[in-house]
């Protein structure tokens, strides 16, 4: 069965996934890969950590800050009158608006929990 095209890109995504970068322009070497393939095997217990300062107050901390919800690309119509009013304030209206439908969504989820 022929692969689709997306599927090849699909493949050569996790390729790249691999593949692990330093800074992100430059591959790690072969070498570089098999010492951090064996750094990620070892055990917890015998990693030295002595100059690394144990975090014990997670007060401050952020739940889920790293996280980024999978964005598709849609056509969307839009009253005018509404989109003028998001780019009036400037560059990241698309974003203002994805805000606005999100904290919508929310308060329609809490309304049928509730």
């Amino acid at each position: 069965m022929k692969k689709s095209g997306s599927s090849r890109l699909d493949e050569r995504h996790r390729e790249s996934d691999v593949r692990m970068k330093l800074d992100g322009s430059e591959p790690l070497t072969r070498e570089a890969e098999a010492r951090l393939r064996a750094l990620a095997a070892m055990p917890d217990e015998t990693i030295d950590t002595s100059d690394i300062p144990e975090v014990l107050d997670w007060s401050d901390a952020v739940r889920g800050g790293m996280y980024r919800p999978v964005k598709r690309q849609i056509t969307l119509r839009l009253d005018a009158d509404l989109l003028d009013f998001f780019e009036a304030a400037g560059k990241g209206y698309q974003t203002r608006i994805n805000a606005a439908l999100r904290e919508w969504v929310g308060t329609q989820r809490e309304r049928k929990a509730g």
